[in-house]
């Protein structure tokens, strides 16, 4: 006897179809309308009253009544009740109407109408398998809570719940709007290599794969920063890359190892624009899906209104830790601070490292938006220096609700210096570092034909959506997070 009786009942149903030489898998099948659509088009109608409009929708069974007399369908848009009563109904019809179990995908052909209840019901004349279902919907059809079913099998926490269809369609919705968004100001979507033979772009450990053909070593990209800046170099003004990145690195509420990330590029800008530009997108982003700036994250109210206070690393740490400081300090001095503060920073590490070490505990505390200006220059290798002190670059980083959305830079277009900062990363990553950033010859070679005074950003879509959305986990807005492999069960 099986071990799923469920299955087996569902298995008997298909071959009844069979035996009535019905494909229960057919090649096609057109609906014409959706249930959103009719729900929205007949929302006026009078309870009891029917129409003359035949109409044809298909969608997955969500509940079955009455011997199928009432069912539950349930298409992308939206749900709509299914009638069929037994004397609309030919022999063949009722067959099929008798091998219908929740979940099964079907197509009805009926008359618009309106029960006593004010029920928006197709009453049927005609009804098409569309696909059989041979394994039972969870228990809580309506709300699958397993969390290891729910993101190892996300398929069925997508028919079981809406909450996360519709999160993910707002993602979906989301990434296009960004498109439009950015195409409206005149950029143009691009493509990069995302096999790639050097690490850089990024200071993260990168995942290695192996070309047997050419026989050599190759990186999945952890940026598509330099072959953007190639594109910058061969001429073109406003580009933009949406697309996956790989970091070889820990899995929690807010990083996923792949993940979405957009980079945009515009020559004759700095990081001042690119600042005006994502309070732009975030707030075009925030009155199109949510109808406010102001969202709530969790326990908290995020305003996210332009313009974002700015604020660099140094102000912050002195204004959350009462740490002053100066940028004429040494190594020596920023350990100091760095050990009274309890701050565990290795052996080795420069002045900016030792500074950034200290400025995670303040990220925490940075609940709304700002943007975190001026970085040390010893922490940002592919960024200009600051016009204004040689120890700071102009960069700044976007926090919300105390963690990273984007990095954006005044870019480093003088070949000479970007060698210099590269050589040192390479000294770096032989010292034991392994986020440090590769050299990447041609990039340099390109940059000695010229790139033009460039703006630049990189945004976390995963983590950008997570707050537009109010959610807390970076797996619940991923379609298909990455997960360990599940534990075989032992044989019994």
């Amino acid at each position: 006897m099986s071990q799923n009786p469920q299955r087996d009942s569902r298995l008997e149903k298909l071959a009844q179809l069979e035996e009535l030489n019905i494909n229960a898998y057919p090649h096609i099948f057109k609906p014409s309308a959706k249930a959103g659509d009719l729900q929205e088009k007949y929302k006026n109608l009078q309870p009891e009253e029917t129409t003359t409009d035949v109409v044809k929708v298909a969608g997955r069974v969500y509940a079955y009544r009455n011997s199928g007399m009432f069912m539950d369908m349930q298409d992308q848009t939206g749900k709509i009740q299914i009638f069929s009563y037994k004397n609309d109904l030919d022999e063949l019809n009722q067959k099929i109407l008798k091998s219908i179990s929740v979940g099964d995908i079907v197509g009805v052909e009926g008359i618009i109408s309106k029960t006593k209840a004010g029920e928006l019901t197709v009453r049927t004349k005609a009804i098409t398998m569309l696909s059989k279902n041979l394994l039972p919907p969870p228990e809580k059809f309506h709300g699958l809570v397993d969390h290891e079913v729910k993101y190892r099998q996300r398929y069925l926490d997508m028919i079981s719940n809406k909450e996360t269809r519709d999160t993910l369609m707002t993602r979906f919705l989301m990434i296009q709007e960004i498109r439009n968004f950015l195409i409206n100001l005149g950029f143009i979507e691009v493509e990069t290599p995302i096999l790639q033979t050097t690490k850089t772009g990024a200071a993260a450990r990168p995942f290695i794969t192996h070309h047997n053909t050419l026989d050599m070593d190759m990186f999945l990209r952890i940026a598509p920063e330099l072959y953007l800046k190639r594109l910058i170099i061969g001429g073109y003004e406003k580009i933009f890359e949406i697309g996956k990145m790989f970091r070889n690195e820990g899995i929690d509420l807010t990083h996923n190892p792949e993940f979405t990330m957009m980079e945009l590029y515009e020559q004759y800008a700095d990081y001042n624009d690119m600042m005006k530009l994502l309070e732009d997108l975030i707030g075009h982003l925030c009155l199109k899906f949510n109808g406010t700036y102001e969202v709530q994250v969790g326990e908290n109210l995020i305003n996210f209104k332009p313009p974002f206070r700015r604020a660099t690393m140094f102000e912050l740490i002195k204004e959350y830790l009462g740490r002053d400081i100066s940028l004429d300090s040494t190594v020596q001095d920023v350990r100091k601070i760095a050990d009274e503060l309890e701050v565990f920073v290795e052996e080795g590490k420069n002045w900016g490292q030792i500074i950034e070490a200290i400025f995670e505990l303040v990220e925490p505390k940075l609940i709304q938006p700002i943007h975190v200006i001026d970085y040390p220059k010893d922490i940002s290798p592919l960024t200009k220096e600051h016009r204004l002190h040689p120890r700071l670059v102009e960069r700044f980083e976007t926090r919300i609700n105390g963690k990273e959305v984007s990095n954006a830079y005044t870019e480093l277009t003088d070949p000479r210096d970007q060698r210099e900062r590269m050589e040192d990363q390479v000294r770096q990553s032989k010292a034991g570092n392994d986020e440090a950033e590769d050299l990447d010859e041609d990039f340099i070679t390109a940059l000695e034909y010229g790139m033009p005074p460039t703006g630049g950003m990189g945004i976390g879509i995963d983590r950008l959506i997570m707050f537009l959305t109010n959610n807390q986990n970076i797996r619940d807005i991923i379609a298909f997070p990455t997960l360990k492999p599940e534990k075989k069960k032992e044989e019994k």
